[in-house]
């Protein structure tokens, strides 16, 4: 009888297979290249990682892919940390990634590149969008440490420069997890205040991980909303962040950033000082070129002796009245005597002077047609006389002309 040997179930291999890998293939590190990439609505990430004989499918899940610093790409080299798991259902394998960091370029690196890609393309370092910062600032805000070296050299920078002139902290962490979100947080705060003038948003120096709260989006974007100018001082002048590229104003350190912002409150006394000094004197040469000019209007006669001017006028215009009066009578009688002698032509060729001398004028009746000559009248009609002292209404009895010899 032939024995039948001991066999395990499909399922049974499957778990064996399972604790045995999962077991044994804990935190390991594979490198490959990247492909199929796809980043879920879920917000998990599913890739292949890939060489030249073998492919090796990776999960890396929500609560684990927000701590990202890049977003992996097709074709990308990278290296990914995690556990080998076995799904049973479908029978494979898998790798849960808890980190992944890129090949030949360094992950905060890379980060950056592709950050500054991103806001570029939006326009987030475009210098027509940046605020220009108001001459004589009251008060500032700062966002930063509050024990950090960064905000003691503010303080100090401001004090030597003006006291008068509030400083107003919002406590902030500028370093490790998290620390982007307090920073965008103190950016909104003042922002919701209206007597802040200028925030300035920094940190001292340090290393690309420890300056990396200033080159996340999320402190990127409170810079680029805040309706108040925004100066970034972080680090060392060296150093250059995106907060940097983004701000209205980039200070090299904490410090310029306190000479920038505030403004110098004994340099502007001195200043106006010295305009109001200048002021006074071109003042004072003004009144003296004044007052020469006025004591030479004085000193004409004119001035002097005010009465002789008046009495000249007066006698001027009394010459002139004389004259115009002799002129007006002169040519009134002129024109008088003109007067008179048209009108003695005139009544001398008057018709009625005429008339008074025995000389009549004629006229057809009924139309009044003047009668000059007996051609113009006729035996039987009616004609009137006018004499010099009246009319005569005639008949015509004959009208012979005149004989010529």
């Amino acid at each position: 009888m032939t024995r039948i040997p001991k066999a395990y179930t499909v399922t049974a291999i499957t778990r064996r297979i399972k604790e045995t890998l999962e077991s044994q293939l804990r935190g390991v590190w594979i490198e490959g290249e990247v492909s199929n990439y796809i980043h879920h609505s879920s917000g998990h990430r599913y890739l292949n990682l890939k060489d030249e004989n073998a492919t090796i499918r990776l999960t890396i899940w929500r609560s684990l892919g927000s701590y990202l610093k890049f977003e992996p790409e097709n074709g990308q080299k990278v290296l990914a940390y995690g556990d080998i798991t076995v799904y049973e259902k479908g029978g494979s394998y898998q790798l849960n990634c808890r980190k992944l960091v890129p090949v030949g370029v360094g992950e905060l690196e890379l980060a950056f590149r592709q950050l500054y890609d991103k806001l570029q393309a939006e326009g987030l370092f475009a210098e027509d969008r940046k605020k220009e910062l108001p001459a004589f600032p009251q008060k500032i805000g700062i966002v930063t440490s509050p024990t950090g070296a960064a905000i003691r050299d503010i303080i100090q920078i401001s004090r030597r420069r003006n006291n008068t002139v509030e400083l107003i902290i919002y406590p902030a962490q500028v370093q490790g997890d998290g620390a982007e979100r307090t920073i965008a947080a103190g950016i909104e705060y003042f922002n919701s205040r209206d007597d802040i003038d200028i925030i300035i948003t920094g940190r001292g120096g340090g290393s690309l991980e420890d300056l990396w709260p200033f080159n996340t989006e999320t402190t990127v974007r409170a810079i680029a909303a805040s309706r108040i100018p925004v100066i970034s001082a972080v680090g060392h002048e060296v150093d250059t962040t995106l907060s940097d590229l983004t701000a209205d104003l980039r200070a090299p350190t904490p410090s310029a950033a306190a000479e920038l912002a505030v403004w110098p409150r004994q340099e502007v006394i001195d200043r106006v000082d010295g305009i109001v000094r200048r002021q006074a004197a071109l003042l004072d040469r003004m009144v003296g070129t004044a007052r020469t000019a006025l004591n030479s209007l004085l000193s004409r006669p004119v001035f002097s002796r005010p009465l002789d001017h008046i009495m000249q006028r007066q006698q001027y215009l009394d010459q002139l009245t004389k004259a115009l009066s002799t002129a007006g009578k002169s040519s009134f009688e002129k024109r008088r005597n003109r007067l008179s002698l048209a009108l003695t032509r005139l009544e001398t060729l008057s018709p009625l002077k005429i008339l008074a001398r025995g000389y009549s004028v004629s006229r057809c009746l009924p139309g009044g047609e003047l009668v000059r000559s007996v051609k113009e009248i006729n035996p039987g009609e009616r004609m009137e006389t006018v004499l010099a002292d009246g009319l005569v209404t005639s008949l015509v009895e004959e009208a012979k002309p005149k004989n010529k010899k």
